[in-house]
């Protein structure tokens, strides 16, 4: 009998996501772990795979919101009847249920017997068919290897660490290294990859419209009209039409914009929020950072957002009211200290979180920073990611902007804001001295701290910054 595909559910925290792309066509054939489509949610993108073989029938169209559960198509074999209309919210017990306890989205899915797919991140390939682990996408975006050209010796064919490990030692001249920049940058589905290489589109020439930015079959489509019959893979012109939005537009508000939308009105309707300002002086920081650079080269790259997360995650420790949430009847003062990062990707903002940074050096946080930036960017997070942020702390410096009012990520009670560094002054006695100086923007919940214990939170990140080693230890 026909199999249903679910809209699988990843997570308690997931309400609705989409079909945002069909990577087999209605009525075409699929074989057991080929990608059938990609699911896009308010946090994490991912592709499903088929468990079954047979002949593909679409349910529903890409962009429609549908709750997790819902059978968006069948998967059935010739001679079988399928029911023509979508079927709303599964089987109470629905497969896609079983796989919101684990962490791991691949691992859920194993274990979701019933299903017809399986979850796998989003992940360019060249074929289509790629199945490969975290570790051997890792290595081989380390070390500047194709991983869509190895074959992989993992269960059921899957690319595995080792597998990458092979491959580097082959010769610079096989077809298994590449440059590092064709590998990380062209973000791509396979579909869209499939119809580029059938059209001679240029991949690298296509801005993707789709989740964190990547190629969709609309965006290879629209770059190939546009050359109309010159389909040479030449780069489009800069007046191609390639960019996202344009005047008159009507941009439909679903999934991560909608969340934004609702949930920073929500914040602000619900909570007595407060802000203030205060500048650290980031001469000592400034010069503590060109040095972890050149000492730390080819382990990590701080950045400045990453000394102050450093500092907030002290000061959270001493001034434990800020590292708290407001109920009902009662204050909860949070036993962990973990801090979101904001992070902007093409559909809005994301908000990965470092967990126990307290408990992290200043070198563990940078690693861990710049991996979940990269990850959001490349829309590989997966939910654990995003769990339990205690504080958050929002980065516009690199705009130039000197001052701007966060607004506070529910339940939590304050957010930080990291403005760019400029030059300002200070007094020697009666000399004025040139200074590296950063305003730093605190919003908080006044329904949880008055004005004063705020201040001295952020007199404390200030003070930390301003004497940067302490930092270190």
């Amino acid at each position: 009998m026909p199999k249903e595909i679910y809209l699988v559910k990843v997570g308690m925290s997931m309400t609705e996501g989409m079909v945002s792309e069909w990577y087999i066509p209605d009525g075409g054939a699929v074989k057991k772990g080929e990608l059938v489509y990609a699911l896009e949610t308010e946090k994490v993108n991912l592709d499903v795979d088929a468990e079954a073989d047979g002949i593909v029938k679409h349910l529903v169209e890409p962009g429609v919101m549908l709750a997790p559960g819902d059978v968006v198509g069948y998967i059935y074999l010739d001679g079988e009847s399928v029911p023509e209309g979508p079927l709303v919210g599964g089987a109470a017990e629905s497969p896609a249920e079983n796989a919101e306890a684990e962490a791991e989205p691949v691992a859920a899915a194993a274990q979701a017997q019933p299903v017809v797919a399986t979850i796998n991140p989003a992940e360019p390939s060249g074929d289509g068919r790629l199945k490969s682990s975290p570790a051997a996408r890792r290595l081989a975006s380390e070390i500047g290897v194709d991983i869509t050209r190895l074959a992989g010796s993992g269960p059921g064919g899957r690319i595995i660490e080792r597998d990458v490990e092979a491959a580097r030692g082959q010769s610079a001249s096989s077809a298994s290294v590449v440059p590092m920049k064709q590998a990380e940058n062209i973000h791509a589905s396979p579909l869209a990859r499939r119809i580029a290489a059938e059209r001679g589109v240029n991949l690298a020439a296509v801005r993707g419209s789709g989740p964190g930015g990547r190629i969709i079959q609309a965006d290879v489509e629209a770059a190939s009209s546009q050359r109309g019959s010159n389909v040479s893979g030449a780069a489009p012109s800069s007046d191609s039409g390639a960019q996202r939005y344009l005047p008159g537009q009507s941009i439909p508000l679903k999934g991560m914009r909608r969340t934004i939308a609702q949930r920073m009105h929500e914040s602000l309707k619900e909570t007595a929020q407060l802000s203030m300002d205060m500048a650290a002086t980031m001469d000592d920081a400034v010069k503590l950072r060109t040095q972890l650079v050149k000492e730390w080269e080819g382990i990590a790259k701080p950045t400045f957002t990453d000394l102050v997360i450093r500092a907030v995650a002290k000061a959270l420790r001493e001034h434990p009211q800020m590292n708290s949430q407001f109920q009902t009847d009662a204050i909860e003062l949070m036993q962990e200290v973990h801090v979101g990062l904001a992070v902007a990707v093409p559909e809005g903002l994301l908000v990965p979180v470092i967990r126990h940074a307290d408990q992290l050096t200043l070198q563990e946080i940078a690693i861990e920073s710049a991996r979940l930036a990269n990850a959001a960017r490349e829309g590989t997070l997966g939910l654990d990611d995003f769990a339990g942020g205690t504080f958050t702390v929002s980065a516009l410096g690199m705009f130039g902007v000197n001052s701007f009012t966060p607004i506070i990520n529910r339940p939590q009670s304050g957010i930080l804001g990291v403005n760019q560094i400029y030059d300002g002054l200070a007094w020697d006695g009666d000399t004025p001295v040139k200074t590296k100086q950063m305003n730093l923007s605190l919003t908080w919940d006044h329904r949880v701290l008055d004005g004063a214990p705020a201040a001295e939170f952020l007199a404390t990140v200030v003070e930390l910054l301003s004497e940067p080693y302490r930092l270190l230890v």
